[in-house]
C-alpha cells in the first residue's frame, strides 16, 4: 500500500481539479491554446511533475484519470504525435538536469505545443557508436560556439529548440568529453536539409551547425557530463517509442486483424498461423509495456525500455510484411509517393505499402536493434560485455 505525501491529490482530488478547470475554461468556448495553458497551470499536464511545472506531485498512474475526464468533456489535446520528441525526451531531461530557470522557461510551451523540439544526437560517423560524435563546442566567454553535422533529425524543419550533445574536450575518453545543450534552431548558423526516405517523404533531416552560439545558460548538466545526461534522454526515448499505452489488439496488429476478419477470401493456413503468432507476441509486448510504465511511477526508466523498443521494431516489420502478403496484389499498391515534409508519422491513415516501407526505419530510429540487443544482454540479462579497446583512450587519438 502506497501513501501519498501530505497535500498530494488522490484520484477524487484530481477529478475535482478537472471539474474546476472545465468550469473556468469551457472547452466549447475557450481558445485551444488558452485551454492548454490553463490546464498546464492547473497542474493537470503531467500530474507527477512538481507543482508549478505542469504537475501536482501525484502518482504517475493517475494521469489516465485526468486524460479520460478531459477527453469525455471534449477538451483539446496538445497533439502529442507532433511534439513527441519534446514530451518523451526533452521534458524528462530538462526536469532531471535543468535549472529552475530552464524548467520555467521550457516546459510550459513544450507541453502546450507552442514550441516544437528535435534531437541533435546522431552524426554521419556516430550513429550506433554515439559517444564517438565529433561535433565540437568551444567556450567563448558566456557562450559556446558549436560546429558540426547531425543526421536523421526528425522534425528539425519544424523545431524551435533542439537537445544537442557536442564534444567539449577531445583530450578525454569519448564518453567523458561530451556536454549537453539546448540549441536554438533559429540561429543563423543552423541549416536544415531534407533527407528523402523510401516512403517518398522527408520527415528526417540532416542539420549543419556552423558557428552556432549557445549561451552557457542553455547547458544541461555539468560540462563534460553530457553522456550521463543523454542516457536519461535515450532511456525515455525508447520507452516513448516502444512502450506507448494501447488497448488490446491496438497498434499495427489491429489493422491486420481487422483485414483478416473483413476479407475471408484472403486467408490461408500459413497466414493464419503467422497472424496468431504475431497477435500473441503483440499482446505480450503490450502487457510488458504496461509493467514498465508501472515501474516508471517509482523512478526513471531503466534498460528494460530498450527491450520494448527492440520488440516494437521487430513486430512492426513482421506485421507490416504479413499485411502486404495477406492483401496480395492490393498490398503492392502505394498511394502517393510524393515529396512532402510531414509533421507527424501516420501509420494508420495510410495504405499497407506505406506501413511496410516506413516500418523499415523502426529498427534504426531511437537506437539500432543491434545496439539495443547489446544493452539488453549486458544490462538486463547480465551477460559479459563486448571488449571495448577504445574506452579509455582520448577521443582525439581514436581512428575515424
Amino acid at each position: 500500500m502506497t501513501t501519498e505525501p501530505a497535500g498530494t491529490p488522490d484520484e477524487e482530488g484530481l477529478r475535482h481539479r478537472v471539474r474546476a478547470l472545465l468550469a473556468a475554461h469551457d472547452p466549447a468556448s475557450t481558445d485551444r491554446l488558452a485551454f492548454l495553458r490553463a490546464r498546464f497551470d492547473a497542474g493537470l499536464a503531467w500530474v507527477h511533475y512538481p507543482q508549478g511545472l505542469g504537475g501536482l506531485g501525484a502518482r504517475r498512474s493517475l494521469q489516465g484519470v485526468v486524460d479520460a475526464e478531459l477527453a469525455a468533456a471534449g477538451a483539446p489535446e496538445n497533439d502529442p504525435r507532433r511534439i513527441g520528441i519534446g514530451l518523451g525526451m526533452a521534458a524528462p531531461t530538462v526536469l532531471t538536469f535543468g535549472t529552475d530557470e530552464q524548467k520555467a522557461r521550457f516546459l510550459r510551451p513544450l507541453w502546450t505545443g507552442e514550441e516544437v523540439w528535435c534531437q541533435l544526437f546522431s552524426e554521419p560517423g556516430a550513429g550506433s557508436d554515439l559517444a564517438s560524435l565529433g561535433t565540437r563546442a568551444v567556450r567563448d566567454g558566456d557562450d559556446w560556439v558549436v560546429t558540426g553535422q547531425k543526421v536523421w533529425t526528425s522534425n528539425a524543419h519544424n523545431a524551435r529548440w533542439a537537445i544537442l550533445i557536442a564534444r567539449t574536450d577531445p583530450d578525454l575518453p569519448k564518453h567523458r568529453g561530451i556536454t549537453y545543450f539546448v540549441c536554438d534552431m533559429t540561429d543563423p548558423g543552423v541549416e536544415v536539409r531534407p533527407l528523402r526516405q523510401i516512403t517518398g517523404e522527408a520527415e528526417f533531416n540532416e542539420v549543419f551547425l556552423t558557428g552556432v552560439r549557445i549561451p552557457d545558460a542553455h547547458r544541461l548538466g555539468a560540462v563534460g557530463d553530457g553522456w550521463r545526461v543523454a542516457q536519461t534522454t535515450l532511456m525515455n526515448e525508447r520507452v516513448a517509442i516502444g512502450g506507448a499505452s494501447i488497448p488490446r489488439e491496438g497498434g499495427m496488429i489491429g489493422t491486420v486483424a481487422a483485414t483478416w476478419r473483413e476479407r475471408p477470401e484472403l486467408r490461408t493456413p500459413d497466414l493464419h498461423d503467422r497472424l496468431l503468432r504475431l497477435w500473441v507476441d503483440s499482446e505480450v509486448s503490450r502487457l510488458t509495456a504496461e509493467r514498465v510504465r508501472q515501474q516508471l511511477a517509482a523512478g526513471a526508466p531503466g534498460p528494460e525500455g530498450s527491450g520494448l523498443k527492440l520488440a516494437f521494431a521487430r513486430l512492426n516489420q513482421q506485421i507490416s510484411g504479413l499485411e502486404v502478403e495477406l492483401l496480395g496484389e492490393d498490398g503492392l499498391r502505394y498511394g502517393d509517393w510524393t515529396m512532402t515534409r510531414p509533421e507527424t508519422v501516420d501509420f494508420f491513415g495510410r495504405d499497407a505499402g506505406y506501413r511496410y516501407l516506413r516500418a523499415k526505419g523502426n529498427s534504426i530510429e531511437g537506437g539500432t536493434s543491434e545496439i539495443l540487443r547489446n544493452i539488453v544482454s549486458e544490462r538486463v540479462l547480465g551477460l559479459p560485455s563486448e571488449p571495448r579497446t577504445d574506452k579509455d583512450a582520448a577521443w582525439k587519438d581514436l581512428p575515424r
